[in-house]
Order: C-alpha cells, then sequence, then structure tokens
C-alpha cells in the first residue's frame, strides 16, 4: 500500500476553472489518517489551539472580494442572533483541501469547512466529518439531488445553500430567423445544429477539454443514454460519443471543441461565433452584461422524446469537522448551518450567484421569480452527483471519460472502443 504521502500525490490535481463554473475539480488531495491533534489520531479535526467560544470560523474559497463580502453579510445575519461572529478563512478553490491539510496538522482546522461537492467522499472517508444530523442541521426538504451530493455512504455530511447544473443557452435572434425551436431530442439538435452553421458561426458550442469541464458538459449526454460511471462500457454511453462525433465530423460543432474549456464555449457564443451552447448559470453575469446576444435557457436534448435529461449537479457543501475536545463548536456550527439553508436565506442566496436554493419551496419560488433561468431549476432536479455510485474512485473514472471523448472526437478510436479502454482504465485505477 503507498504511504499517505503517495496517495495525498497520487489524488493531485489543479483546478482548471473556477468553482462556481463547473464545480467539479477532476482531483483533490484525500485527507490522510493523519489529519489530527496527534500524530496517532485518525481524522479531521477541529481542535484549535486557544480558540476563540464565540467566534465560529469557516473554510472556503470566497476570494473574490464581492463574494466574500456577499457571504459576510449571510454569516452575520445568522450568527448576531445566536450571540456569535463569523470568520471566514478564503483561499483559490483549488487550495482548499492542502490548506485544510495544513490547518488541521497544526489543531487549527475551522469550524466549518466549505468544499466542493465532488470532494466531499475523499474528506468523509477520514471519518474527520461531523454528520449532520448529530449537529442538528435539518436536511428535511432538501431535493434529493442536493441530498446526494452532501452525502457519503449514506451519511448526510455536507449541505449545499445552491446548486447549479447545464442547460442548453440558445442564441434566440439566430434562431427565430432561421425558424428552428430551441431542439429538444438529439435528432432535432443535430438538425437545428447543421442548419445553424453558416460562415464563422457554428451551430453548436461544448467543451471536450480533457480535464472536470469537459467531463461535466459530457455528462448529460453520457447519463441521459443510460451510460454508468460504475459501468463505463455496459453498451449504452457509446451514442453519446458518436453524437458529438457526428457534430464536430459534419462541421455543426467546432474541432476545436477539445480544447474549450466552458468559458471558452461562452466566449465563442458571446462572439457570434456559436448559435448554441451548453453552459451553467455561471455565465449569467458575463451574458447579462454583454449586449451583442439576445439568450434564452432551455433544457438539455434527450436521446428520446418525453425523457428527461439527466445532467450533473454541481456546488459546494459546507460540512463541520469532528472536535470532540469542543462538542459546543459543533453545535455552533449547526446552528449557523440551519440559519444559512432557511428557505428565505437560501432563496437571497440562489438569486445573488444565480444558482437554485436546494429546498424544493426555495427552488420553485426562485423559478417563479427567475424565469429566464427556469430551467435550470428544473434540470437539477434530475441532476445526479458525480460521485454518488463510484465515491472516492471518480477522480479515475473521470479521466477514463475524458480520455474517451478525446480519443473519439480526434479520430483515434470508436467509441465503443473508447468505452471500453477508459473501463479498463477505470478499474486498474480503483
Amino acid at each position: 500500500m503507498p504511504s499517505i504521502a503517495g496517495r495525498i500525490r497520487r489524488t493531485e490535481t489543479t483546478n482548471a476553472t473556477s468553482k462556481t463554473k463547473r464545480t467539479g475539480r477532476a482531483r483533490v488531495p484525500a485527507l490522510a489518517a493523519t489529519l489530527a491533534c496527534t500524530t496517532l489520531a485518525l481524522g479531521l479535526t477541529g481542535c484549535a489551539a486557544e480558540p476563540d467560544p464565540g467566534t465560529v470560523t469557516v473554510l472556503n474559497s470566497a476570494t473574490d472580494t464581492a463574494e466574500h463580502t456577499a457571504n459576510q453579510r449571510f454569516f452575520d445575519r445568522c450568527s448576531k442572533p445566536l450571540g456569535l461572529k463569523v470568520e471566514q478563512i478564503s483561499v483559490p478553490a483549488d487550495q482548499i483541501a492542502s490548506k485544510a491539510l495544513r490547518m488541521a496538522s497544526s489543531d487549527s482546522l475551522t469550524d466549518i469547512l466549505e468544499l466542493d461537492g465532488s470532494e466531499l467522499p475523499q474528506f468523509a472517508q477520514t471519518e474527520g466529518l461531523r454528520p449532520l444530523d448529530e449537529v442538528g442541521v435539518d436536511t428535511s426538504g432538501l431535493s434529493a439531488s442536493a441530498k446526494s451530493l452532501g452525502s457519503y455512504d449514506g451519511t448526510q455530511y455536507g449541505i449545499a445553500r445552491s446548486v447549479n447544473s447545464l442547460a442548453l443557452i440558445y442564441n434566440t435572434k439566430l434562431l427565430k430567423d432561421a425558424g428552428i425551436a430551441p431542439p429538444t431530442t438529439w435528432e432535432e439538435l443535430r438538425t437545428a445544429a447543421k442548419k445553424l452553421t453558416a460562415g464563422d458561426t457554428y451551430g453548436m458550442a461544448f467543451s471536450a477539454s480533457p480535464n472536470a469541464d469537459g467531463v461535466y458538459q459530457f455528462l448529460p449526454f453520457f447519463w441521459s443514454a443510460g451510460g454508468d460511471e460504475a459501468e463505463i462500457d455496459n453498451g449504452k454511453g457509446e451514442a453519446a460519443l458518436q453524437l458529438w462525433k457526428d457534430l464536430v465530423a459534419d462541421g455543426s460543432a467546432s474541432k476545436s471543441v477539445v480544447n474549450w474549456n466552458q468559458q471558452d464555449v461562452n466566449d465563442q457564443f458571446i462572439a457570434g461565433r456559436a448559435a448554441m451552447m451548453i453552459n451553467g448559470p455561471w455565465q449569467v453575469p458575463v451574458l447579462s452584461a454583454q449586449k451583442n446576444v439576445d439568450w434564452a435557457v432551455a433544457s438539455i436534448p434527450v436521446p428520446e422524446a418525453g425523457k428527461p435529461a439527466v445532467p450533473p449537479i454541481g456546488g459546494t457543501v459546507m460540512a463541520v469537522p469532528k472536535n470532540d475536545e469542543d462538542p459546543a463548536r459543533e453545535k455552533n456550527a449547526g446552528k449557523v448551518l440551519n440559519c444559512l439553508n432557511s428557505e428565505k436565506n437560501q432563496l437571497e442566496w440562489g438569486e445573488s450567484v444565480n444558482n437554485v436554493p436546494t429546498r424544493a419551496a426555495a427552488a420553485q419560488a426562485y423559478a417563479q421569480q427567475n424565469p429566464k433561468l427556469a430551467a435550470f431549476a428544473e434540470l437539477v432536479t434530475t441532476a445526479r452527483s458525480r460521485t454518488a455510485k463510484v465515491g472516492t474512485g471518480w477522480p479515475v473514472v473521470g479521466d477514463a471519460l475524458a480520455g474517451a471523448f478525446q480519443s473519439v472526437l480526434t479520430g483515434r478510436t470508436s467509441p465503443e472502443q473508447a468505452l471500453h479502454r477508459a473501463q479498463q482504465q477505470a478499474s486498474a485505477g480503483k
């Protein structure tokens, strides 16, 4: 068995884009059994030396000034009535895990740990996170997909204030001029994309980069076709690869999709070089600020009419590290989390970050108050967590899927061969 340090190095990666884009960093340091107050204890700890009993500390990635300030406003709203205050420690998204590791080794880990949902299994596996029900956090009323995002091995360890997913965003003028309705099936998508392709404008744009951005965008097609990350070569995911291959082969999508991240895709759309794109609500501020393209949002097309789209769910979750030496701190963290996740606060937070609240009632209100983004609210009801089936094995599976669509789009292998090889890669990496 490799050393703990070796396991950490093996799971490290960089975050190609910000966490709010697709919330799915494909590689994170797996917290090891040495995260403790002593070198002999196991798991994460929250035993900071000489902590202020009236302060709840939070480790998050809110390094952007506006986001940090917005977070603090909600933290203050929830902590002051409790006679508490909240202190944020914010680092870049791709440094959350390593920062937590260093803080734990120096006995100073925060009371609340906010991390990407795809990272939760690697943290929970250390048995250093407190199940939320043990600190009084109410998770009733959350959507099934949101519960899945914050759970590991059937236990709820994290709670998301809001979540995001992917949808089809389209240029309303181009589709209207071409007499095309937003496509709802793959056949309609291929037809529309081909008809909308003219001059410097491609009908369709998506990210097929060999990292988490590309994988995140491939999953709605892979899953909607019946693809299974636990059995990659089950014979159903090939159709999704074939769809992407056909879009590129007939010129409806650029060959450059293999290099584009999700921001690149949005840039192409705004520049008028794509009539439709797959993207998420994190692009809304940029889309709303530009004046060149009128846009709207629709559900992601599916293989057959009437079947639901199955996109990935993304977002950050807040967890409570164990603190056996001072359980009162855990309880205070739980009280703050309960307030942050009231329907009112979830709705306000979701609207501020263009994400969908996770409580069903708040999500319905969000859709009613933000009709232009209502498709995202509908899609998260059928969305799935990337780690629900494979847990800590997701990073290996994600890499295998990236290799599959890259090899198909660059003409090296067939869809069937690509997914067979991907299954072999995933099995070898377990």
